[in-house]
């Protein structure tokens, strides 16, 4: 080890420090360590964030394989923390939809609108996964849009959201037009007993795996609709489901089909 004595007889070393002391290069990392960082980031932080940070960043976030999963549900959370007025969160969703190239194959949101709902279906040709929550302008015949082109659709959320247009059509014609649906969650119903939706997702979605109906004001009618008409069910959510009142006959369909089956213990029928 090498010393330079300087006048006031301090020994200073001249040695390099160790490799693993030194600072760590991040314009450097291969490809595929880099697309992981940004996958584990998601589209949010990439759009807000990680674009933001170089120029070599900002080409790589416009990478289309980045864009195939989209997850936008928490995107308000953000815009509460940063400036709300900065940011459209619409524009924003167009943005990741365009990165993605028409690869996309999941796209989850909240507070969506129709206009935009009319853009994921022009560019929906690989969309597997579509989740829609707390939002209060979803549009019936906007959803039938977006089915008629996603026809490779498997799974579809509504959660929490206010509807205009003919419901019921619209759920007779997404299992029309989406024949490898296999998972469909929709949580919003009337507050009167109600089986007609039941009976639509039981006519017309008969390949389901995966059914949630929470909050839903179906009867036994509209459940053993379900159960007659989705044959392929393994599991099946019925809780806060207050008009459902279980009986035998209902339990051994469960036990031996062996369907997961989750409901609230009080009955409105008790």
């Amino acid at each position: 080890m090498d010393y330079i004595m300087h006048n006031n007889h301090t020994a200073i070393s001249t040695e390099e420090p160790a490799s693993s002391e030194k600072v760590r290069n991040w314009l450097e990392l291969p490809y595929d360590v880099l697309s992981l960082i940004f996958l584990k980031l998601g589209v949010i932080h990439i759009l807000f964030r990680a674009q933001s940070v170089c120029s070599l960043w900002r080409n790589f976030s416009k990478e289309p394989l980045l864009f195939r999963s989209i997850d936008m549900r928490h995107m308000r959370k953000i815009l509460d923390i940063l400036d709300r007025n900065m940011y459209n969160m619409e524009k924003m969703a167009r943005e990741a939809v365009d990165r993605s190239c028409g690869q996309f194959v999941e796209f989850s949101m909240a507070g969506i609108t129709p206009e935009l709902l009319a853009y994921i279906a022009e560019n929906s040709g690989e969309l597997r996964c579509l989740r829609i929550v707390s939002s209060n302008q979803v549009n019936s015949d906007a959803l039938v849009n977006v089915a008629k082109k996603a026809v490779m659709l498997e799974e579809l959320e509504i959660s929490d959201c206010s509807f205009s247009g003919d419901k019921l059509d619209m759920l007779k014609t997404v299992g029309n037009a989406c024949p490898q649906l296999k998972s469909f969650r929709l949580n919003w119903s009337p507050q009167i007993a109600y089986d007609d939706e039941a009976v639509a997702i039981a006519e017309n979605k008969p390949e389901l795996r995966h059914l949630q109906l929470f909050g839903n004001r179906l009867t036994n009618v509209g459940l053993r609709a379900i159960l007659d008409g989705c044959r392929h069910l393994e599991s099946l959510d019925l809780r806060q489901c207050l008009f459902v009142k279980l009986r035998m006959d209902l339990l051994k369909i469960f036990r031996d089909r062996h369907i997961k089956f989750k409901l609230s213990l009080v009955s409105l029928e008790d």
